[in-house]
């Protein structure tokens, strides 16, 4: 008997959770919600947050996914200079969620394929268009910031917030990459060449600096050497004019009088006779 009781119990549970099943919905985080009122209002405007929502079975809650959502694209295109490059690019985006009754208005859930992804495949062919090809992978991140703006600007007033573009990879042809390599090859050619000029510059630089120092420093020991010999020359001169100036007759007797190989007479001082003076017999006459 009891048996059969709970049976009955379980039996009755059974719908009863599925009608507060169909009687609810739950928005999780990162999502927003609107109530669908089909036999009165239709779809109300205000934006469901996160939580639990009762509602009638015949009513309904839309949930829309308003988290930050990254999408790829392979994208097909024509360089500046008519060659083939596969760019693949990626966007970071979402739903506004203060907009959100907008957007499903105008287009519901599928809003990337109906609005961006048009929008996105043509921005990339539309800038990629205006670059030659060997530059490319140098200015990727350029050519992102500009599919950004075309996208950004085509999307204005449709309720969706882009974060960012960019360029995760490339494709080249085997003729592409061989001519990416030899500029390559040229660029780093002229780098070589541009540091070798540098070097010689500096070299050249430091050579003039040094023929500059040693010529000073010739000049300026000339200079002394001059300057020391008009000295020497003036002290000469002055020394000169002294000893001239002093070289009397009387100190001339003196000095002769003072020397130890001199001989002295003395003689009347006006004695009218021949003066005979013998030397001695070893010295000449």
């Amino acid at each position: 008997m009891k048996h059969v009781v709970k049976a009955r119990a379980l039996l009755l549970l059974i719908p009863t959770l599925m009608l507060l099943q169909s009687c609810s919905n739950t928005v999780t985080p990162g999502n927003r919600g609107l109530r669908w009122y089909p036999l009165t209002a239709g779809l109300l405007k205000e934006p469901l947050k996160e939580g639990f929502y009762w509602r009638a079975p015949w009513n309904d809650v839309f949930v829309y996914d308003t988290k930050w959502k990254t999408f790829k694209e392979k994208v097909d295109a024509l360089t500046a200079d008519d060659l083939p490059v596969t760019v693949y690019a990626a966007i970071t985006m979402r739903p506004i969620p203060e907009e959100i009754y907008f957007m499903a208005q105008e287009v519901g859930h599928e809003w990337y394929k109906q609005l961006v992804q048009p929008q996105l495949l043509s921005a990339v062919r539309a800038v990629v268009a205006n670059y030659a090809m060997v530059t490319l992978p140098e200015r990727s991140s350029e050519i992102g910031s500009k599919i950004e703006a075309v996208v950004v600007e085509a999307l204005k007033g449709r309720h969706l917030d882009v974060y960012n573009v960019a360029l995760s990879e490339m494709e080249f042809s085997q003729m592409v990459l061989r001519a990416i390599e030899q500029k390559q090859a040229k660029e780093q050619e002229k780098e070589q060449k541009d540091f070798e000029v540098v070097i010689a510059q500096r070299n050249a630089e430091i050579a003039r600096i040094h023929a500059k120092g040693e010529g000073d420093s010739l000049r300026i020991r000339a200079e002394g050497e001059a300057e020391s010999i008009r000295i020497r020359a003036i002290g000469q001169s002055q020394a000169q004019e002294i000893i001239t100036k002093t070289l009397t007759p009387d100190y001339l007797r003196f000095k002769l009088y003072e020397s130890p190989t001199a001989k002295t007479l003395i003689v009347p001082d006006k004695l009218n006779i021949p003066l005979i003076v013998n030397p001695g017999a070893d010295q000449p006459r």
